[in-house]
Parts: structure tokens; sequence; C-alpha cells
């Protein structure tokens, strides 16, 4: 397995801000990235051990990696922003001129571990030193990055996830701080953030991209104007964990949800991990971005979905009310194991990703994308950080991309790609997810509701009339005069057994009888009869009443 190493530019002039461009070479069947063609190409140099410029390092689109000297001795090590410690192999040459303590700690991560002795030592990283950074020198371990030529790993993450901090406090002392704090303490007027750029590129080429301390590259400085991405939690957090506010497949946009307490319910917790190559995410997300795929099943061998090769899928993350596509490429990869087929880079998580501190855990594949600005906040007057947060600017074109996905796999691009965002805001939005049966009913109603509401009018219109008719009539009839009762009504209560006097031989109910109430409403089988008109004319034989009330 090839390695590339990357040539670093130290800043001139009195600024401590640095930036690290690097060159990345990608697999043979990946494209250069849209949204970087005013990047310079070059071809990737590899620099020799004695070399005082800090490397930068890609493998095959799956870490990160740069050089970082301790005690004078130049270490390969992996850069992570979802953990904050330092720590390096002390074998089988022991970390030169490092002051080793007794302490022992051991660092789990989601796929490996190391442990070691939490020891001292003289460290330079990007052309700015700290005299005395605690690091752990590492006895045993299990890490991926081995297998890239990486010694260790680099966290770029909060101090309160450091373990090595935290287990040097427990002893009193404060000088477990992370390489990070260290680097912006020593220099306090300096903005305290990183960016990062990981692009990719294919067939031989490089992209220079970068990776940069207190600084953004300049074709990148847009990325100042777009909408600050608060952490979650918005004070003191341990993790670069940002809000979801949804994604979009195609053109369905998909609403989150949370299992962190506290959190919004609409939506997702989400940790941004430079250290991950993929993206875990929960069973129905991914479902809902492969299930649809004509040919795409997911394989429980791999515990991830295999995709048809030539199946574009279309789709992207919505940020702070802002969408980020994501380039395909990076959606279905090609497997490093058989090249012929290609997987989903969303791997299913049938249990909590984050163990209920978040939701989703992001990785390269979404990343690559964009350009992240990672800011802890400056210094306040106590000496503590300000509220972190994250910008991002969006590095893909989707109809480019479409382009650079059928060059590589075949096939007929799209154009007009576009995605629209949700509604809401970024503190309390409210994303509206319609089910296809709800909507063919709303696209039914809409087609009817012209004539629907014609008949409405109608009927309206016929009500106007007849009671215009009946106000006439009752004018008419009351200007002939009112007629007076013959038979005045009386005011003195009426007898209680009318029946017994009137009809002195009807023998009443043997037992008491009990009221049996009569529902008046109208039912949907009852008939409507009209009520009989009032008696008119002469008086006749018999019981029927005179009066017309």
């Amino acid at each position: 397995m090839k390695l590339q190493a990357f040539s670093l530019a130290v800043l001139a002039g009195v600024s401590v801000a640095v930036k690290i461009p690097f060159i990345q070479s990608k697999r043979p069947t990946l494209q250069r990235r849209s949204g970087s063609s005013d990047v310079s190409l070059s071809r990737p140099q590899v620099l020799s051990s004695v070399s005082t410029a800090l490397t930068l390092s890609d493998v095959h689109d799956l870490i990160y990696m740069a050089n970082v000297t301790l005690g004078g001795a130049d270490y390969l090590v992996q850069l992570d922003t979802g953990s904050s410690d330092l720590w390096v192999l002390n074998a089988p040459n022991a970390v030169p001129n490092a002051n080793f303590t007794s302490q022992n700690c051991n660092l789990t991560y989601g796929i490996g571990w190391a442990y070691g002795s939490i020891s001292y030592v003289k460290t330079e990283f990007a052309g700015i030193s700290v005299s005395s950074q605690a690091f752990l020198a590492v006895s045993s371990a299990q890490n991926p990055a081995f297998s890239y030529g990486a010694v260790g790993l680099l966290g770029l993450g909060f101090d309160s996830l450091s373990n090595i901090d935290a287990y040097v406090n427990s002893t009193g002392a404060s000088t477990g701080r992370s390489l990070l704090y260290n680097l912006f303490e020593d220099n306090p007027s300096e903005p305290n953030f990183i960016a990062l750029s990981l692009q990719s590129t294919s067939d031989g080429d490089q992209v220079t991209g970068s990776f940069a301390i207190g600084e953004t590259e300049s074709q990148y400085s847009n990325v100042t104007s777009t909408n600050k991405i608060p952490t979650w939690p918005v004070e003191s957090p341990s993790r670069w964990n940002v809000l979801l506010d949804s994604f979009i497949v195609g053109t369905e946009t998909y609403s989150v949800s949370t299992g962190v307490q506290g959190a919004p319910s609409n939506k997702a917790v989400v940790l941004l991990d430079s250290g991950t190559s993929y993206t875990y995410a929960p069973t129905d997300v991914c479902q809902s971005i492969y299930g649809g795929i004509s040919g795409a099943q997911y394989n429980s061998g791999l515990g991830q979905w295999t995709v048809p090769c030539d199946a574009e899928i279309d789709m992207a993350l919505q940020f702070g009310n802002q969408i980020f596509p994501i380039h395909p490429l990076d959606v279905s990869p090609t497997s490093l194991i058989d090249p012929s087929t290609c997987v989903g880079s969303f791997v299913p998580q049938s249990v909590s990703v984050g163990a209920g501190q978040f939701d989703w855990l992001i990785g390269d594949n979404f990343l690559r994308s964009v350009y992240a600005v990672y800011d802890f906040g400056d210094f306040v007057s106590s000496g503590t950080m300000g509220s972190p947060y994250v910008q991002m600017l969006s590095l893909v074109d989707p109809n480019q991309a479409s382009v650079e996905f059928h060059d590589a796999r075949g096939g007929t691009p799209q154009n007009n790609i576009t995605y629209n965002a949700s509604s809401g805001d970024s503190g309390s939005s409210t994303t509206v997810t319609l089910s296809t049966d709800v909507a063919d009913t709303i696209d039914k109603l809409s087609k009817y509701l012209p004539v629907m509401l014609a008949v409405m009018a109608l009927n309206a219109l016929v009500l106007v009339i007849l009671a215009i008719v009946g106000l006439v009539l009752l004018c008419r009839r009351r200007g002939k005069g009112a007629r007076a009762r013959k038979t005045p009504g009386r005011l003195s209560p009426m007898p209680m057994n009318i029946t017994a006097t009137r009809y002195p031989d009807y023998v009443g109910p043997q037992e008491p009888h009990s009221y049996q109430p009569v529902s008046m409403a109208l039912t949907e089988d009852t008939l409507f009869a009209p009520p009989s008109p009032a008696f008119k004319g002469d008086s006749r034989p018999g019981d029927r009443p005179k009066s017309v009330a």
C-alpha cells in the first residue's frame, strides 16, 4: 500500500498563524473534486525523515496524517478532531529527551485503543513549540493507522475530552493540557481556530488542500461569512458536536431526531470526526439513502450497503439553515477489497452511535465536501475560552460532481440539481416531512379545490336568494296587519290530571312511567319532513285546533 507524504510551508512574519498546504493522492477510481479548480495541482513529494518541514499525508481517502516533533524526532501521527490526546509508540525506540512518569493511562476509541505512561517532552507542531507537552508514551496499542505508517495520533478536540488531562488533574496538577490548548495559550492574541480542507483526487493527479492554525486559505476566505454553527452543548462542550437540521436524498427532505437528552427533538446531534473515514448513522437514515436504489442491498457480512457502482446518489446535509452537498463518489465509494464493488459510506448502526452523547458520527466522506473552521473561542478575561462554533464552506457543485461521477463510473450526468433548505432556524426550526400518502391526498385536493369552491359559492348564492325572498314575503305579510287571537291566552296553571278529568274511564299504567330520552339530532338515515302548514279557512267539525300558533 503506497503512502504519500506532503510538504508544509510555515507562514513568515510576526503572526503565528500557520498554514499547512498539503497534497493528497487518492484512489485510482476517484476523480478530482469539484470546487477545487482554483487550487494548484502538483505531484507528491516524499520528504526524508531528516526534513524539518511538516508533512501531511492522506492515505486512500481513509486517514489524514501529519508529522509532529517530540524531543527532536519526527513522528507521523493521525489527525483526529474526535479526540484530544497526543500519543506515540514508545517502541522499539523510546521518545528522546522525554520525562517519563509512572502514571499509566488507557485511551479507548471507537476503533482501537492505546496504553502507556503519561510523559512530558518538548514538542513542535507546525513550527510552534511547547516546552513541556504532556503525551502518552505508548507501550501497546491497536489502531488502523498503523497499517498506513502512522505511529501515533494527535487529537484536535477540546481539553474536556482529554483523558491525559483528567488523569493529571486527579493528582492536583494542571500540566496535562492538550497540544492545541497550549499552542493557543502561548499566543492569546491570535484567533483560536483550526481550518481543515480534506480534498480528494485521482489518476495520479494531486490537489493541494490545507490545514491551518489561526488562519484560513485565501481561496476559502468566504467561510468567515457563513453561519456560525454552535456546538452542542453550546457551553463547555467535550466534542465537536453540532446540530443537524435534516438530510436530503434526491428531491426528498428527511427530518431527523435525537436520543441525546436536552437536545432539540427535531435535530440530530452529530460528531464531526476527521479521524473516521465513513459516517455512522441510524439504520433508518441509511435505509432512506440506499433503500430506494435499484440493486442496492444491505450486506450483513460487511455491515454496509452494497450499491451498483453506476448508481448516482445525490444527497446533502443541512446545518444551520445551510445546505452542504456531498460528492456522489463519496456516498458510494469503491470497496478496498473488491474495486468492482461499491459500498455505502453511510454505515447503519442499530444501537446508539454515541452512547447517548451524539446520534451520528460524521467522517471524512462528508468532511471532504467542505472547508471547515473549528473555532475554540477566544480567551476571555478569566483566562478561559469563549463559546466554540463551526463554520463550513461547501466545495461541491452538484452538477459538476455529477459529471465527475459519470466520468469515473459511466453513464449520463444529471443537471439542474438543486437542494432546498427546510424551514426553521438553527435554534428552534420546524422541519415538516409529509408521508407519500398524505402528499398524494393533498395533491388530489389541490386539483379538485376549484370545483369544490365553485359548488360552495353556488350554494351560498342560492341561500342568499332564498333569504331575500323570505324577507320580501315577511314584509308583505306584516303590511296587511296582524290578526288578533280569538281566544286570549291564559296565565293560570294548567291542571296536572287533565287526562282523568277529560276521560273518566281512562285507566293509567300499573307501574310508574320512567322517562325515556329521545335524541333530536338528525342522523344520516333520517328523512327530513317539512312541518305541516298552519290550518286556514272555516272551522270544521272535530278536534282540529283553530289556532294557527
